[in-house]
Protein backbone atom coordinates (compact mmCIF):
# COMPACT_ATOMS: atom_id res chain seq x y z
CA UNK A 1 0.00 0.00 0.00
CA UNK A 2 1.46 3.73 -0.79
CA UNK A 3 0.70 6.96 0.67
CA UNK A 4 -1.77 8.02 -2.23
CA UNK A 5 -3.81 5.00 -1.12
CA UNK A 6 -3.70 5.74 2.18
CA UNK A 7 -5.00 9.07 1.87
CA UNK A 8 -8.11 7.39 0.06
CA UNK A 9 -8.91 5.99 2.97
CA UNK A 10 -8.81 9.01 4.80
CA UNK A 11 -6.31 9.43 7.05
CA UNK A 12 -5.46 12.15 5.17
CA UNK A 13 -8.43 14.98 5.12
CA UNK A 14 -9.90 16.34 2.41
CA UNK A 15 -10.66 20.17 1.67
CA UNK A 16 -14.59 19.11 2.77
CA UNK A 17 -13.53 16.73 5.50
CA UNK A 18 -12.01 19.50 6.86
CA UNK A 19 -14.52 22.39 6.64
CA UNK A 20 -17.18 19.27 8.05
CA UNK A 21 -15.16 18.93 10.53
CA UNK A 22 -14.56 22.71 11.51
CA UNK A 23 -18.39 22.80 11.14
CA UNK A 24 -19.11 19.82 13.61
CA UNK A 25 -16.64 21.29 15.99
CA UNK A 26 -18.86 24.98 15.58
CA UNK A 27 -21.92 23.27 16.39
CA UNK A 28 -20.18 21.16 19.64
CA UNK A 29 -18.98 24.47 20.64
CA UNK A 30 -22.23 26.50 20.63
CA UNK A 31 -24.30 23.69 22.35
CA UNK A 32 -21.75 23.24 25.30
CA UNK A 33 -22.17 27.31 25.46
CA UNK A 34 -25.77 27.16 25.76
CA UNK A 35 -25.80 24.65 28.18
CA UNK A 36 -22.90 26.10 30.25
CA UNK A 37 -25.22 29.12 30.31
CA UNK A 38 -28.43 27.41 31.21
CA UNK A 39 -26.89 25.03 33.91
CA UNK A 40 -26.65 28.19 36.13
CA UNK A 41 -30.31 28.79 36.23
CA UNK A 42 -31.75 25.37 38.26
CA UNK A 43 -28.53 25.31 40.21
CA UNK A 44 -29.00 29.05 41.69
CA UNK A 45 -32.09 27.88 42.14
CA UNK A 46 -31.55 24.89 43.92
CA UNK A 47 -28.74 25.95 45.80
CA UNK A 48 -29.32 29.65 46.52
CA UNK A 49 -27.12 32.23 45.66
CA UNK A 50 -25.82 31.43 48.90
CA UNK A 51 -24.59 28.25 47.29
CA UNK A 52 -22.86 29.53 44.05
CA UNK A 53 -21.21 31.75 46.54
CA UNK A 54 -19.46 28.78 47.69
CA UNK A 55 -19.61 27.19 44.39
CA UNK A 56 -17.92 30.58 42.41
CA UNK A 57 -14.83 30.85 44.05
CA UNK A 58 -13.29 27.23 43.61
CA UNK A 59 -14.12 27.57 40.00
CA UNK A 60 -12.28 30.92 39.54
CA UNK A 61 -9.33 28.94 41.57
CA UNK A 62 -9.88 26.04 39.06
CA UNK A 63 -10.35 28.05 35.84
CA UNK A 64 -6.87 30.15 36.52
CA UNK A 65 -5.09 26.64 36.97
CA UNK A 66 -6.31 25.15 34.10
CA UNK A 67 -5.29 27.68 31.72
CA UNK A 68 -2.20 26.61 30.62
CA UNK A 69 -3.40 23.34 29.62
CA UNK A 70 -6.77 24.34 28.12
CA UNK A 71 -5.55 27.93 26.37
CA UNK A 72 -1.66 27.45 25.87
CA UNK A 73 -0.72 23.98 25.51
CA UNK A 74 -3.78 22.55 23.00
CA UNK A 75 -2.91 25.23 20.52
CA UNK A 76 0.90 24.93 20.56
CA UNK A 77 0.34 21.19 20.35
CA UNK A 78 -2.18 21.55 17.21
CA UNK A 79 0.78 24.52 15.49
CA UNK A 80 3.62 21.73 15.47
CA UNK A 81 1.81 18.86 14.81
CA UNK A 82 -0.32 20.51 11.81
CA UNK A 83 3.46 21.75 10.55
CA UNK A 84 5.48 18.60 11.05
CA UNK A 85 2.50 16.34 9.06
CA UNK A 86 2.47 19.16 5.94
CA UNK A 87 5.73 18.06 5.75
CA UNK A 88 4.71 14.62 5.79
CA UNK A 89 6.93 14.01 8.92
CA UNK A 90 4.38 11.95 10.62
CA UNK A 91 7.00 10.69 13.35
CA UNK A 92 7.77 14.01 14.49
CA UNK A 93 4.07 15.04 14.80
CA UNK A 94 3.66 11.86 17.27
CA UNK A 95 6.48 12.99 19.46
CA UNK A 96 5.43 16.06 19.96
CA UNK A 97 2.18 14.59 21.34
CA UNK A 98 4.47 12.14 23.19
CA UNK A 99 6.05 14.65 24.26
CA UNK A 100 3.20 17.05 25.28
CA UNK A 101 1.45 14.33 26.95
CA UNK A 102 3.80 13.42 29.69
CA UNK A 103 4.50 17.21 30.05
CA UNK A 104 0.57 17.67 30.71
CA UNK A 105 0.59 15.03 32.82
CA UNK A 106 2.83 15.73 35.37
CA UNK A 107 1.20 19.61 35.33
CA UNK A 108 -2.22 18.03 36.30
CA UNK A 109 -0.50 15.27 39.01
CA UNK A 110 1.51 18.34 40.52
CA UNK A 111 -1.73 21.08 40.27
CA UNK A 112 -3.91 18.45 41.33
CA UNK A 113 -1.56 17.16 44.44
CA UNK A 114 -1.39 20.90 45.43
CA UNK A 115 -5.02 21.96 45.32
CA UNK A 116 -5.56 18.32 47.77
CA UNK A 117 -3.07 19.87 49.87
CA UNK A 118 -3.66 23.25 49.95
CA UNK A 119 -7.65 23.51 49.33
CA UNK A 120 -8.15 25.32 52.41
CA UNK A 121 -5.65 27.43 52.37
CA UNK A 122 -6.54 28.88 48.61
CA UNK A 123 -10.15 29.21 49.62
CA UNK A 124 -9.30 30.86 53.20
CA UNK A 125 -6.70 33.02 51.14
CA UNK A 126 -9.23 34.82 48.64
CA UNK A 127 -11.81 35.17 51.57
CA UNK A 128 -14.15 31.65 50.92
CA UNK A 129 -13.68 29.32 53.63
CA UNK A 130 -16.95 27.66 53.20
CA UNK A 131 -15.63 26.83 49.33
CA UNK A 132 -13.31 24.01 50.80
CA UNK A 133 -15.24 21.06 49.94
CA UNK A 134 -16.23 22.82 46.70
CA UNK A 135 -12.30 22.97 46.09
CA UNK A 136 -11.52 19.44 46.87
CA UNK A 137 -13.99 18.20 44.40
CA UNK A 138 -12.31 19.91 41.22
CA UNK A 139 -9.24 17.68 42.27
CA UNK A 140 -9.69 15.17 39.90
CA UNK A 141 -10.81 17.29 37.19
CA UNK A 142 -7.43 19.42 37.79
CA UNK A 143 -5.70 15.84 37.00
CA UNK A 144 -7.91 14.78 33.66
CA UNK A 145 -8.87 17.61 31.54
CA UNK A 146 -4.94 18.17 31.02
CA UNK A 147 -4.40 14.96 29.57
CA UNK A 148 -7.53 15.85 27.90
CA UNK A 149 -5.92 18.84 25.95
CA UNK A 150 -3.23 16.39 24.57
CA UNK A 151 -5.08 14.68 23.00
CA UNK A 152 -7.47 17.24 21.50
CA UNK A 153 -4.42 19.74 20.64
CA UNK A 154 -3.28 16.29 18.85
CA UNK A 155 -6.71 15.68 17.10
CA UNK A 156 -6.96 19.30 16.11
CA UNK A 157 -3.14 19.57 14.13
CA UNK A 158 -4.02 16.44 12.23
CA UNK A 159 -7.22 18.06 11.16
CA UNK A 160 -10.12 15.72 12.85
CA UNK A 161 -12.26 17.45 14.65
CA UNK A 162 -14.83 15.11 15.37
CA UNK A 163 -13.36 13.78 18.45
CA UNK A 164 -12.76 17.10 19.59
CA UNK A 165 -16.49 17.63 19.58
CA UNK A 166 -17.38 14.87 20.87
CA UNK A 167 -15.56 15.02 24.18
CA UNK A 168 -16.61 18.40 24.20
CA UNK A 169 -20.08 17.55 24.10
CA UNK A 170 -19.97 14.59 26.33
CA UNK A 171 -17.65 16.23 29.44
CA UNK A 172 -20.74 19.44 29.64
CA UNK A 173 -23.16 16.71 29.52
CA UNK A 174 -21.61 14.93 32.52
CA UNK A 175 -21.28 18.44 33.93
CA UNK A 176 -23.86 19.39 33.79
CA UNK A 177 -26.46 16.16 34.60
CA UNK A 178 -23.88 14.81 37.42
CA UNK A 179 -23.56 18.51 38.85
CA UNK A 180 -27.13 18.75 39.18
CA UNK A 181 -27.60 15.24 40.47
CA UNK A 182 -25.64 15.54 43.34
CA UNK A 183 -26.41 19.78 44.14
CA UNK A 184 -29.70 18.19 44.85
CA UNK A 185 -29.06 15.12 46.52
CA UNK A 186 -26.55 16.76 48.63
CA UNK A 187 -28.29 19.92 49.07
CA UNK A 188 -30.17 18.59 52.67
CA UNK A 189 -26.52 18.05 54.01
CA UNK A 190 -25.83 21.98 53.81
CA UNK A 191 -25.20 24.18 50.67
CA UNK A 192 -20.98 24.13 51.58
CA UNK A 193 -21.43 20.17 50.51
CA UNK A 194 -24.50 21.10 47.66
CA UNK A 195 -22.08 23.32 46.15
CA UNK A 196 -19.20 20.99 46.58
CA UNK A 197 -21.69 18.27 44.73
CA UNK A 198 -22.06 21.17 41.60
CA UNK A 199 -18.67 21.15 41.27
CA UNK A 200 -17.59 17.52 41.24
CA UNK A 201 -19.71 17.65 38.03
CA UNK A 202 -16.32 19.02 36.22
CA UNK A 203 -14.75 15.91 37.51
CA UNK A 204 -16.82 13.46 35.74
CA UNK A 205 -16.93 15.43 33.02
CA UNK A 206 -13.18 15.94 32.55
CA UNK A 207 -12.71 11.97 33.51
CA UNK A 208 -15.89 11.12 30.83
CA UNK A 209 -14.28 12.68 28.22
CA UNK A 210 -10.91 11.75 28.85
CA UNK A 211 -12.10 8.43 28.39
CA UNK A 212 -13.70 8.75 25.32
CA UNK A 213 -11.32 10.66 23.78
CA UNK A 214 -8.55 8.13 24.70
CA UNK A 215 -10.83 5.30 23.16
CA UNK A 216 -11.02 6.88 19.91
CA UNK A 217 -7.25 7.84 19.97
CA UNK A 218 -6.79 3.99 20.10
CA UNK A 219 -9.20 3.49 16.90
CA UNK A 220 -7.08 5.67 14.81
CA UNK A 221 -3.45 4.75 16.63
CA UNK A 222 -2.96 1.46 13.67
CA UNK A 223 -3.65 4.58 11.15
CA UNK A 224 -0.80 6.89 12.58
CA UNK A 225 1.71 4.29 12.64
CA UNK A 226 0.80 3.10 9.25
CA UNK A 227 1.31 6.82 7.94
CA UNK A 228 4.97 6.90 9.83
CA UNK A 229 5.56 3.53 7.90
CA UNK A 230 4.92 4.54 5.15
CA UNK A 231 6.54 8.01 4.71
CA UNK A 232 10.29 8.97 4.33
CA UNK A 233 10.21 12.26 5.44
CA UNK A 234 10.17 11.37 8.83
CA UNK A 235 12.46 12.82 11.40
CA UNK A 236 12.77 13.38 15.26
CA UNK A 237 14.55 15.70 17.40
CA UNK A 238 16.10 16.08 20.94
CA UNK A 239 12.41 16.35 23.41
CA UNK A 240 14.80 20.07 24.53
CA UNK A 241 13.72 21.90 21.45
CA UNK A 242 9.98 20.09 21.33
CA UNK A 243 9.63 21.68 25.00
CA UNK A 244 11.00 25.01 23.83
CA UNK A 245 8.69 24.83 20.84
CA UNK A 246 5.75 24.47 22.55
CA UNK A 247 6.84 26.89 25.27
CA UNK A 248 7.45 29.46 22.74
CA UNK A 249 3.66 29.50 21.63
CA UNK A 250 1.85 28.82 24.79
CA UNK A 251 3.51 30.95 26.73
CA UNK A 252 1.86 34.29 24.91
CA UNK A 253 -1.34 32.53 24.50
CA UNK A 254 -1.79 31.66 28.20
CA UNK A 255 -0.67 35.60 29.61
CA UNK A 256 -3.34 36.06 27.60
CA UNK A 257 -5.76 34.08 28.56
CA UNK A 258 -4.88 34.11 32.03
CA UNK A 259 -6.30 37.68 32.47
CA UNK A 260 -10.06 36.59 32.66
CA UNK A 261 -9.71 34.13 35.57
CA UNK A 262 -7.06 36.30 37.19
CA UNK A 263 -10.27 38.84 36.92
CA UNK A 264 -12.48 36.49 38.37
CA UNK A 265 -9.94 35.49 41.48
CA UNK A 266 -9.52 39.45 41.83
CA UNK A 267 -13.16 39.76 42.28
CA UNK A 268 -13.39 36.73 44.75
CA UNK A 269 -10.64 38.27 47.01
CA UNK A 270 -11.88 42.12 46.84
CA UNK A 271 -15.10 41.49 46.98
CA UNK A 272 -14.64 39.19 50.33
CA UNK A 273 -11.86 41.73 51.74
CA UNK A 274 -14.36 44.91 51.30
CA UNK A 275 -17.49 43.87 52.44
CA UNK A 276 -15.48 42.20 55.44
CA UNK A 277 -14.27 46.14 56.30
CA UNK A 278 -17.48 47.33 55.97
CA UNK A 279 -19.12 44.43 58.38
CA UNK A 280 -20.45 42.15 57.24
CA UNK A 281 -19.89 38.24 57.62
CA UNK A 282 -18.72 34.94 55.80
CA UNK A 283 -22.47 33.86 54.97
CA UNK A 284 -23.90 37.69 53.83
CA UNK A 285 -20.20 37.46 51.55
CA UNK A 286 -21.34 34.44 50.27
CA UNK A 287 -25.05 35.52 49.52
CA UNK A 288 -23.44 38.71 47.55
CA UNK A 289 -20.90 36.98 45.77
CA UNK A 290 -23.43 34.37 44.48
CA UNK A 291 -25.98 37.15 43.26
CA UNK A 292 -23.33 38.70 41.22
CA UNK A 293 -21.70 35.31 40.14
CA UNK A 294 -24.89 33.38 39.97
CA UNK A 295 -27.51 35.43 38.98
CA UNK A 296 -26.40 38.54 37.18
CA UNK A 297 -23.22 37.01 35.57
CA UNK A 298 -24.87 34.43 33.97
CA UNK A 299 -27.40 36.23 32.16
CA UNK A 300 -24.98 38.34 30.55
CA UNK A 301 -23.21 34.87 29.32
CA UNK A 302 -26.09 34.36 27.19
CA UNK A 303 -25.08 37.03 24.46
CA UNK A 304 -21.44 36.13 24.44
CA UNK A 305 -22.41 32.75 22.85
CA UNK A 306 -23.36 34.25 19.55
CA UNK A 307 -21.16 37.42 19.73
CA UNK A 308 -18.10 34.77 20.33
CA UNK A 309 -19.74 33.19 17.08
CA UNK A 310 -19.15 36.40 14.75
CA UNK A 311 -15.90 37.08 16.17
CA UNK A 312 -14.76 33.57 15.59
CA UNK A 313 -15.92 34.22 12.42
CA UNK A 314 -14.33 37.22 11.47
CA UNK A 315 -10.83 35.82 12.14
CA UNK A 316 -10.25 33.95 8.79
CA UNK A 317 -12.46 36.44 6.51
CA UNK A 318 -9.78 39.64 7.87
CA UNK A 319 -6.83 37.12 7.74
CA UNK A 320 -7.54 36.36 4.02
CA UNK A 321 -7.43 40.01 3.11
CA UNK A 322 -4.58 40.96 5.52
CA UNK A 323 -2.21 38.53 4.01
CA UNK A 324 -3.78 39.13 0.39
CA UNK A 325 -3.01 43.04 1.33
CA UNK A 326 -6.77 44.05 0.06
CA UNK A 327 -7.18 47.14 2.04
CA UNK A 328 -10.31 47.57 0.56
CA UNK A 329 -11.96 44.58 1.52
CA UNK A 330 -10.10 44.37 5.41
CA UNK A 331 -12.06 47.31 6.05
CA UNK A 332 -15.64 46.48 4.99
CA UNK A 333 -15.13 43.19 6.52
CA UNK A 334 -13.73 44.36 9.38
CA UNK A 335 -16.76 46.88 10.08
CA UNK A 336 -18.94 44.56 9.08
CA UNK A 337 -18.11 42.46 11.68
CA UNK A 338 -18.26 45.16 14.33
CA UNK A 339 -21.57 46.11 12.80
CA UNK A 340 -22.86 42.52 13.55
CA UNK A 341 -21.37 42.40 17.14
CA UNK A 342 -23.25 45.67 17.76
CA UNK A 343 -26.42 44.15 16.31
CA UNK A 344 -26.23 41.08 19.05
CA UNK A 345 -24.37 43.18 21.82
CA UNK A 346 -27.28 46.28 21.87
CA UNK A 347 -30.31 44.61 21.81
CA UNK A 348 -29.39 42.16 24.61
CA UNK A 349 -27.50 45.14 26.33
CA UNK A 350 -30.13 47.44 26.82
CA UNK A 351 -33.07 44.52 26.92
CA UNK A 352 -31.58 42.88 29.87
CA UNK A 353 -30.94 46.86 31.39
CA UNK A 354 -35.06 47.62 31.23
CA UNK A 355 -36.04 43.87 31.99
CA UNK A 356 -33.59 43.09 34.43
CA UNK A 357 -35.44 42.37 37.88
CA UNK A 358 -38.52 41.06 35.78
CA UNK A 359 -36.05 38.20 33.77
CA UNK A 360 -34.41 37.40 37.34
CA UNK A 361 -38.02 37.10 38.83
CA UNK A 362 -38.89 34.34 35.77
CA UNK A 363 -35.74 32.76 35.80
CA UNK A 364 -35.18 32.58 39.55
CA UNK A 365 -38.31 32.00 41.02
CA UNK A 366 -37.19 30.24 44.09
CA UNK A 367 -35.18 33.33 45.53
CA UNK A 368 -37.92 35.82 46.60
CA UNK A 369 -38.55 39.26 45.78
CA UNK A 370 -35.84 40.84 47.87
CA UNK A 371 -33.35 39.07 46.09
CA UNK A 372 -34.75 39.22 42.61
CA UNK A 373 -34.66 43.53 43.32
CA UNK A 374 -30.85 43.32 44.20
CA UNK A 375 -29.85 40.97 41.68
CA UNK A 376 -32.04 43.13 39.10
CA UNK A 377 -30.08 46.11 40.13
CA UNK A 378 -26.96 44.27 39.47
CA UNK A 379 -28.13 42.97 36.20
CA UNK A 380 -29.35 46.47 35.35
CA UNK A 381 -25.27 47.69 35.65
CA UNK A 382 -23.62 44.31 33.97
CA UNK A 383 -26.10 44.45 31.05
CA UNK A 384 -24.35 47.96 29.50
CA UNK A 385 -21.44 45.93 29.70
CA UNK A 386 -22.81 43.76 27.71
CA UNK A 387 -22.30 45.86 24.32
CA UNK A 388 -18.87 46.73 25.16
CA UNK A 389 -17.68 43.27 26.26
CA UNK A 390 -19.01 42.59 22.32
CA UNK A 391 -17.08 45.11 20.99
CA UNK A 392 -14.24 44.10 22.83
CA UNK A 393 -14.81 40.62 21.46
CA UNK A 394 -15.07 41.77 17.84
CA UNK A 395 -11.93 44.62 18.20
CA UNK A 396 -9.93 41.47 20.01
CA UNK A 397 -10.47 39.35 16.75
CA UNK A 398 -9.54 41.96 14.14
CA UNK A 399 -6.45 43.02 15.98
CA UNK A 400 -5.56 38.35 16.07
CA UNK A 401 -6.08 38.49 12.53
CA UNK A 402 -3.82 41.50 11.44
CA UNK A 403 -0.83 39.59 13.61
CA UNK A 404 -1.30 42.48 16.50
CA UNK A 405 -1.99 39.86 19.28
CA UNK A 406 -0.51 41.56 21.57
CA UNK A 407 -2.05 44.59 21.88
CA UNK A 408 -5.63 42.65 23.27
CA UNK A 409 -3.56 40.63 26.12
CA UNK A 410 -1.90 44.44 26.81
CA UNK A 411 -5.30 46.14 27.11
CA UNK A 412 -6.94 43.06 29.16
CA UNK A 413 -4.03 44.20 31.56
CA UNK A 414 -5.28 47.57 31.46
CA UNK A 415 -8.63 46.78 31.86
CA UNK A 416 -7.34 44.51 34.85
CA UNK A 417 -5.76 47.30 36.44
CA UNK A 418 -8.95 49.66 36.30
CA UNK A 419 -11.29 47.24 37.92
CA UNK A 420 -8.86 46.29 40.54
CA UNK A 421 -8.70 49.93 41.36
CA UNK A 422 -12.77 50.59 40.96
CA UNK A 423 -13.58 47.63 42.96
CA UNK A 424 -11.77 48.13 45.86
CA UNK A 425 -12.99 51.78 46.19
CA UNK A 426 -15.99 51.12 45.49
CA UNK A 427 -16.93 47.93 47.34
CA UNK A 428 -15.84 49.47 50.32
CA UNK A 429 -18.65 52.88 50.12
CA UNK A 430 -21.50 50.93 52.19
CA UNK A 431 -23.94 52.90 50.19
CA UNK A 432 -22.42 50.71 46.76
CA UNK A 433 -21.13 47.53 48.21
CA UNK A 434 -21.04 44.52 46.23
CA UNK A 435 -22.86 46.71 43.04
CA UNK A 436 -19.15 48.14 42.70
CA UNK A 437 -18.13 44.90 41.42
CA UNK A 438 -20.78 45.28 38.71
CA UNK A 439 -19.73 49.41 38.05
CA UNK A 440 -15.80 48.50 37.99
CA UNK A 441 -16.71 45.41 35.30
CA UNK A 442 -18.27 47.42 32.92
CA UNK A 443 -16.14 50.20 33.14
CA UNK A 444 -13.40 48.05 32.50
CA UNK A 445 -15.03 46.37 29.25
CA UNK A 446 -15.45 49.49 28.54
CA UNK A 447 -11.76 50.68 28.85
CA UNK A 448 -10.71 47.70 26.70
CA UNK A 449 -12.78 48.64 24.02
CA UNK A 450 -11.72 51.93 23.66
CA UNK A 451 -8.41 51.24 23.67
CA UNK A 452 -8.92 48.19 20.71
CA UNK A 453 -10.37 50.82 18.93
CA UNK A 454 -7.74 53.32 19.34
CA UNK A 455 -5.16 50.88 18.58
CA UNK A 456 -7.42 49.45 15.57
CA UNK A 457 -7.73 52.66 13.96
CA UNK A 458 -3.80 53.12 14.00
CA UNK A 459 -3.41 50.63 11.45
CA UNK A 460 -4.92 50.68 8.04
CA UNK A 461 -8.39 49.52 9.87
CA UNK A 462 -10.52 52.48 10.15
CA UNK A 463 -13.92 51.29 12.21
CA UNK A 464 -16.35 54.06 11.54
CA UNK A 465 -18.15 53.10 14.90
CA UNK A 466 -20.71 56.24 14.36
CA UNK A 467 -21.70 54.63 10.71
CA UNK A 468 -21.83 50.97 11.49
CA UNK A 469 -23.97 51.60 15.13
CA UNK A 470 -25.99 54.06 13.53
CA UNK A 471 -29.07 52.04 12.28
CA UNK A 472 -28.78 49.69 15.08
CA UNK A 473 -29.03 51.90 17.71
CA UNK A 474 -32.29 53.73 15.87
CA UNK A 475 -33.31 49.75 15.82
CA UNK A 476 -32.96 49.44 19.45
CA UNK A 477 -34.16 52.76 20.29
CA UNK A 478 -37.85 51.53 18.98
CA UNK A 479 -37.39 48.17 20.75
CA UNK A 480 -37.01 50.11 23.56
CA UNK A 481 -40.33 51.44 23.52
CA UNK A 482 -41.85 48.76 22.18
CA UNK A 483 -40.37 46.69 25.09
CA UNK A 484 -41.71 49.39 27.99
CA UNK A 485 -44.95 49.86 26.15
CA UNK A 486 -45.54 46.16 26.11
CA UNK A 487 -44.68 44.91 29.80
CA UNK A 488 -46.95 47.64 31.05
CA UNK A 489 -49.95 46.70 28.64
CA UNK A 490 -49.35 42.82 29.68
CA UNK A 491 -48.90 43.20 33.13
CA UNK A 492 -52.22 45.11 33.50
CA UNK A 493 -53.81 42.87 30.76
CA UNK A 494 -52.84 39.60 32.21
CA UNK A 495 -52.11 40.43 36.11
CA UNK A 496 -48.58 38.42 36.13
CA UNK A 497 -45.28 39.52 35.62
CA UNK A 498 -43.90 36.56 34.45
CA UNK A 499 -46.31 36.02 31.83
CA UNK A 500 -45.63 40.07 30.50
CA UNK A 501 -41.95 39.35 30.89
CA UNK A 502 -42.00 37.06 28.05
CA UNK A 503 -45.04 38.62 26.36
CA UNK A 504 -42.65 42.01 25.64
CA UNK A 505 -39.68 39.94 25.36
CA UNK A 506 -41.61 38.54 22.24
CA UNK A 507 -42.54 41.96 20.75
CA UNK A 508 -39.15 43.32 21.67
CA UNK A 509 -37.55 40.06 19.17
CA UNK A 510 -40.03 41.04 16.55
CA UNK A 511 -40.04 44.32 16.54
CA UNK A 512 -35.89 44.70 16.49
CA UNK A 513 -35.73 42.22 13.69
CA UNK A 514 -37.96 44.39 11.34
CA UNK A 515 -36.79 47.62 12.01
CA UNK A 516 -33.53 45.93 11.26
CA UNK A 517 -34.75 45.08 8.08
CA UNK A 518 -36.33 48.09 7.75
CA UNK A 519 -33.56 50.89 8.21
CA UNK A 520 -30.99 48.80 6.31
CA UNK A 521 -28.75 47.91 9.62
CA UNK A 522 -27.94 44.57 8.13
CA UNK A 523 -27.01 44.23 3.92
CA UNK A 524 -26.09 40.83 1.90
CA UNK A 525 -22.54 41.66 3.00
CA UNK A 526 -22.60 41.36 6.72
CA UNK A 527 -24.71 38.21 6.18
CA UNK A 528 -21.46 36.62 4.75
CA UNK A 529 -20.20 36.62 8.30
CA UNK A 530 -22.91 34.30 9.65
CA UNK A 531 -22.74 30.63 8.41
CA UNK A 532 -25.36 30.26 5.60
CA UNK A 533 -26.16 33.72 5.51
CA UNK A 534 -26.05 33.65 1.95
CA UNK A 535 -29.76 32.03 1.88
CA UNK A 536 -30.73 35.07 3.79
CA UNK A 537 -29.23 37.68 1.38
CA UNK A 538 -31.86 37.47 -0.85
CA UNK A 539 -34.29 39.61 1.77
CA UNK A 540 -31.84 42.16 2.36
CA UNK A 541 -30.77 45.17 0.64
CA UNK A 542 -27.14 45.43 -0.43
Amino acid sequence: MNYKSLSKKGIIMSKENFIKGAAILGVAGLLVKILGAIYRIPLTNLIGTEGIGYYQPAYNIYNLLLVVSLSGFPTAIAKLVSEKRALKNFEGAYQVYKVSRWGLFLIGLISSLLVLIFAKNLVSLIGFPGAYYSMLALVPALFAVPLLSAYRGFFQGSQNMAPIALSQIIEQVFRVSVGLYLAYALVGRGLEEAAAGATFGASAGGVAALILIYLMFLFTKKSIKEEIKLSSHNRTEPVKNIVKSLLYIAIPITIGASIAPLMGIMDSYIVSNRLTAIGYTNVQIADMFGELSGTAQTLINFPQVFSTAVAMSLVPAITDAFTKKQNVKLNVTANAGVKMSLIIGLPCGIGLFMLAEPVIALLYSSLGPEKHASSGALLEILAIGVIFLTLVQAFTAILQSINKQFHPVKNLIAGLIVKVILSYILIGMPSINIKGAAISTTISYFVVALLNWYDINNTSIKIKLIQVSSRSLLSVAIMAAATGVSFRFFKSVLHSQNLATLGSITIAVIVYVICLFATGAITKADLELIPKGEKLARFVRK
